[in-house]
């Protein structure tokens, strides 16, 4: 059985992704000093990323809810499981058993680029972009909603079936919304003001 890397290795020194090296090499320390840790464990820390889309509206169409599906691949570079309703609904005729959304948990290296790519390139591309909303879920935990997929440079437009939405949720490891947010932003998510 192969090993897993998980890293890329050049010369046999693997690459750490900038993201992880900036929250090492700066972040610890900002957040040392605003909030008087005295262990470096205490320090909040990303955990993992969830990407969660709710595909009810092709669930009788298998060829849009694959193309869906390999749009969050594309978008996460991992692939998503897909979701199924766990209940019958017969006013939105879903039955049990039925798949009606698709999800992906981002982790270590991809779970640090997605960030940065999100923060870096997707972001700024949202028109008429301000900032993000400061609402975290009272335990550090912070969910951006994305209204369309096309701010990703992965996404072919000429490709797309429909605009679709996801939800993002950034899990961190920290006590407080006020350390959770703190760390997002130190990492570069830009809050409004």
């Amino acid at each position: 059985m192969a090993k897993k890397q998980s890293a890329v290795v050049v010369d046999s020194k693997p690459i750490e992704c900038r993201l992880k090296k900036f929250y090492k090499e700066t972040v610890v320390p900002q957040l040392i000093k605003e909030f008087g840790y005295k262990n470096i464990n205490e320090v909040p820390k990303l955990e993992k990323i969830v990407i969660n889309s709710g595909l009810g509206d092709v669930k009788d169409n298998s060829k849009s809810f694959q193309l869906a599906v390999e749009e969050l691949k594309a978008i996460s570079g991992q692939k998503p499981l897909v979701t199924n309703s766990k209940m019958s609904v017969a006013n939105f005729k879903v039955r049990k058993g039925m798949a009606v959304g698709a999800k992906v948990t981002l982790r270590g290296e991809r779970m640090y680029s997605f960030f940065d790519k999100l923060v870096s390139i997707a972001l700024p591309r949202v028109r008429d972009f301000r900032g993000v909303g400061t609402n975290l879920d009272g335990r550090g935990n912070y969910t951006l909603g994305i209204r369309e997929q096309l701010i990703f440079p992965e996404i072919v437009y000429d490709q797309v079936e429909k605009t679709r939405g996801f939800d993002v949720t950034f899990v961190t490891t920290a006590k407080s919304d006020a350390e959770g947010k703190a760390l997002l932003k130190y990492l570069g998510m830009p809050f409004r003001a």
